[in-house]
């Protein structure tokens, strides 16, 4: 027999109910006596569900008189309790468990996530007003900002001759720039610098690990002592990279993801053993500091990386241009400069409908990363301190070297 929707909404809507006023009653303990608590906020939560069901002016009617109550508990409690946070709760209540009677899994969810809320009082605001700088949440609201605002209102039609510079997509990289950069302030924050930067700068290399590069990069230049560290966290951020461009090639080609897996284990297998001796360099620093910089990137930077990109993209478009379809891994490696696993894609659907042999595939895989070691080698000098420039450098290029030794050695 099937379950009736109204029954689930009225379920879902009691649930809900009962949770938020446990957390509201828990709220005040001793002498203090809680003015909407279990039993208000559950009958609220029933009168609500049914109120749905009867048509929008019983449950308009409802809202206003939960309103009115929600007003003559402040009133009575202001003095003693000032907040508005039990106030706002009961009509929250109420609304949520009307929307219940539509969406019962969604209302229950936003009653769960009510209730943490309530519940987590303390935690956040500690975390508000003394782990979170004024400093950091300036530049958490310019990343929003970046992302939320400025990149919807960018336009997504190139603005070149050969229609390669797309102002939204240079502007995404702006955008994941100021994030790789958050992402390792958060990190460096929360499990130190010799770990917070090389888990950051994986996960960001799934992104972009172009940005991961220029953000560890200003990392390094404005704290020395973290070189090592950012420097792993960068070769970490190439390795993530390097596990998406296989998966791209074995999606759209997977005989040449097969040919192509012991090279690409080898250039692996350099990016860990350099970046693992960059983590060794950092555990032996004594002057890393056990606070983050305050500032978690630098828009300037991020705004610099864009014109650098946007320059290759350029020169790419030029040399296309000159020399016409002079081949297709020619092409593929100069689009490698600025993205590679667009040009991954590129060989791996040329090779996958045979426009491309397997060995020439192949050898232009090797292209490709020898292409990206290069571009990113000089973004690394160009970005960050020289210390950190060699160590990234030279895990790139071992990658390329590894990769093309293993590729010439397995053919």
């Amino acid at each position: 027999m099937e379950f009736d929707p109204h029954w689930r909404g009225l379920l879902s809507a009691i649930a809900l109910g009962l949770l938020i006023g446990v957390v509201r009653e828990r709220a005040h303990t001793g002498d203090r006596t809680a003015v909407a608590g279990v039993r208000t906020h559950a009958v609220v939560a029933i009168a609500a569900a049914v109120a749905a069901l009867l048509g929008p002016a019983v449950l308009v009617a409802l809202l206003v008189v939960v309103g009115a109550l929600a007003l003559a508990s402040y009133v009575f409690t202001r003095h003693d309790d000032p907040g508005l946070t039990g106030e706002v709760a009961l009509p929250a209540t109420a609304l949520l468990a009307a929307y219940a009677q539509r969406e019962p899994a969604v209302a229950a969810g936003l009653g769960v996530l009510v209730a943490g809320l309530l519940f987590a009082k303390q935690p956040l605001q500690a975390f508000a007003r003394r782990v979170v700088s004024e400093r950091e949440l300036q530049d958490a609201l310019l990343l929003a900002a970046a992302a939320l605002i400025v990149l919807p209102l960018l336009p997504d039609a190139a603005v070149d001759p050969w229609g390669v510079l797309v102002p939204s997509a240079l502007w995404k990289l702006v955008v994941l720039v100021m994030a790789v950069g958050m992402l390792g302030h958060i990190a460096l924050r929360s499990v130190g610098a010799r770990w917070g930067l090389p888990v950051a700068g994986f996960f960001s290399g799934f992104a972009s690990s172009t940005a991961a590069v220029a953000g560890f990069g200003e990392r390094s230049r404005s704290e020395p002592a973290l070189a090592g560290a950012a420097a792993a966290a960068a070769l970490l951020a190439n390795l993530a990279s390097l596990a998406l461009f296989a998966g791209v090639i074995g999606t759209a080609a997977p005989a040449l993801l097969q040919a192509c897996a012991l090279p690409l284990a080898a250039a692996a297998a350099v990016l860990v053993a350099t970046a693992a001796v960059g983590l060794r360099r950092g555990a032996g620093t004594a002057a890393l500091p056990k606070a983050p910089a305050a500032r978690a990137f630098r828009l300037s930077h991020a705004l610099l990386l864009a014109a650098v990109i946007a320059a290759v993209l350029l020169l790419s478009a030029w040399m296309r241009h000159l020399f016409g379809d002079a081949g297709a891994l020619v092409t593929a490696i100069l689009v490698a400069l600025a993205e590679l696993h667009a040009a991954a894609a590129s060989v791996a659907q040329l090779t996958q409908a045979g426009d491309l042999s397997l060995e020439h595939a192949r050898w232009g895989v090797v292209g490709l990363l020898a292409a990206s070691a290069a571009a990113k080698t000089v973004l690394a000098f160009a970005s960050g301190q020289r210390r950190y420039a060699v160590h990234v450098a030279a895990g790139l290029v071992g990658m390329a070297a590894a990769c093309a030794a293993a590729t010439l050695m397995s053919g």
